[in-house]
């Protein structure tokens, strides 16, 4: 009886142990072994980590003249604390009203006509059946990512401008030209079609990934099942899609006042400030340009702060509606 009693001990002890082998084996394993073993890995990370402490974390702390009336000329440990006056004094500035109007007016634009033609793209790409064709598709939308903003507006410039190619023909038609790059009221439309045509195609790669994830069997079994293309596209294809979707559109969400620099920055001169000034810009010229280096140390703290409640926000929600978001909820 002793002896069976040991036996099934020993028995719930081995299975105890191999419930978390991961877990196991790492505590088996000295400290001095892993590192012997994963040096290599470590030493490999130290330039990413060096640069994320340098160039990401440690300007943080510069965020403290926020609350300064900062002078370049002073250190951050001579300069008065101002409190909350800073970012009291942003809303009582009607530049940075019209800057923060114009980011949400962008932002929603983009998020609305943009985000859509990355998964359109991808399933366009993904049914390309000629190996060669894909290839060609593809390197043709990912070119214009790797051009500069300045390329990229005197492209459009050269094309869509006053004395662009469209306007000359127009003109050589008898008929009038149209202001497309310098037009106030259009420019949110035409800041998101240059968006599309810059980034649409690199932004298609993570869909792409998740679409070369889908098991073709789901694929053979709705088609075996009498299901159409456009039936499989809805039932095995977007779900397949929905957990990739949601993550970047709460990054986006994220990053939604973050419209862009230099796009806008170039063209703040042909349609004014009125229409192409975001905060992006606006924490240039009231910062660096006008000198109050607290103000817009206070306007970039403000968006930051609203970004990261917008990802929190975002990211509740979607583990409302039971999906993964960007990280799981801690169960017990």
């Amino acid at each position: 009886m002793n002896a069976r009693g040991e036996t099934a001990s020993r028995r719930r002890g081995r299975a105890s142990r191999s419930k978390n082998p991961a877990q196991s084996k790492t505590h088996a394993v000295p400290f001095k072994v892993r590192w012997r073993r994963d040096w290599q890995m470590v030493l490999m990370m130290v330039p990413g980590v060096l640069v994320m402490l340098l160039f990401a974390y440690i300007p943080i702390l510069g965020n403290v003249i926020a609350f300064q009336d900062y002078q370049p000329y002073l250190t951050v440990f001579e300069a008065p604390f101002v409190g909350m006056e800073k970012f009291v004094g942003l809303f009582d500035d009607p530049a940075f009203l019209d800057a923060f109007r114009n980011t949400m007016v962008l932002a929603v634009t983009q998020l609305v006509l943009f985000f859509p033609v990355p998964i359109i793209l991808a399933l366009v790409v993904d049914s390309l059946s000629p190996r060669r064709i894909r290839n060609v598709f593809q390197s043709i939308v990912y070119l214009p990512h790797f051009l500069s903003w300045v390329l990229v507006i005197t492209f459009f410039q050269e094309f869509l401008g006053g004395a662009g190619f469209i306007n000359n023909m127009l003109k050589l038609m008898g008929m009038g030209s149209i202001p497309f790059m310098t037009d106030p009221t259009t420019f949110p439309l035409m800041a998101t079609i240059q968006l599309v045509w810059k980034d649409a195609g690199w932004a298609m790669i993570i869909f792409l990934a998740a679409l070369s994830t889908v098991d073709v069997s789901l694929y053979e079994a709705a088609a075996a099942d009498g299901a159409g293309r456009w039936r499989r596209l809805w039932h095995v294809t977007l779900p397949a899609l929905r957990p990739v979707i949601i993550l970047l559109l709460i990054l986006r969400i994220g990053d939604i006042l973050s419209v862009g620099f230099e796009q806008f920055i170039l063209q703040r001169d042909n349609v004014g400030p009125g229409a192409a000034e975001v905060l992006d810009t606006y924490v240039y010229y009231s910062g660096v340009i006008g000198g109050d280096w607290s103000a817009g140390a206070a306007a970039g703290l403000a968006k930051g702060v609203i970004s990261a409640l917008l990802i929190w926000g975002a990211n509740s929600l979607a583990h409302k509606f039971g999906e993964a978001g960007l990280f799981q909820k801690k169960v017990g």
